[in-house]
């Protein structure tokens, strides 16, 4: 099945050492998207960058930083991205956010008659 609606498309960009709780802020976001029924939320870890304060941060086997930059990226309805970001708002001490209108596809299978049982 195939269903097309306007949605919100949020991007976060902070470094893997970065912490809410005591936990990686990137899996806290991740229970936080999944608390609200967000309808997409993917983590991606860089190999190399920098944003607020310059800091370079990487990845790999030749460094000495286990810093590497992160991405969360997040997709849903102008209503629910607007729930999550007093939750941001709290949990990012660095980073940057960019927010954007976008088209969504979302692409689900349908259940075969045994599922349904």
């Amino acid at each position: 099945m195939k269903e097309q609606f306007s949605a919100r498309m949020v991007r976060i960009h902070f470094g893997e050492d970065d912490k809410w709780q005591g936990k990686p802020l990137h899996e806290a976001i991740v229970a936080r998207c999944k608390e609200l029924d967000i309808a997409e939320v993917i983590v991606f870890r860089g190999i190399e960058g920098y944003g607020s304060g310059s800091r370079i941060r990487r990845s790999g086997h030749w460094t000495f930083s286990k810093d590497a930059p992160i991405q969360v990226s997040i997709i849903d309805s102008d209503e629910k991205i607007a729930l999550l970001l007093p939750f941001l708002d709290e949990t990012i001490q660095e980073g940057l956010a960019a927010s954007s209108s976008v088209q969504a596809i979302r692409y689900t299978r349908q259940p075969s008659p045994t599922e349904l049982k």
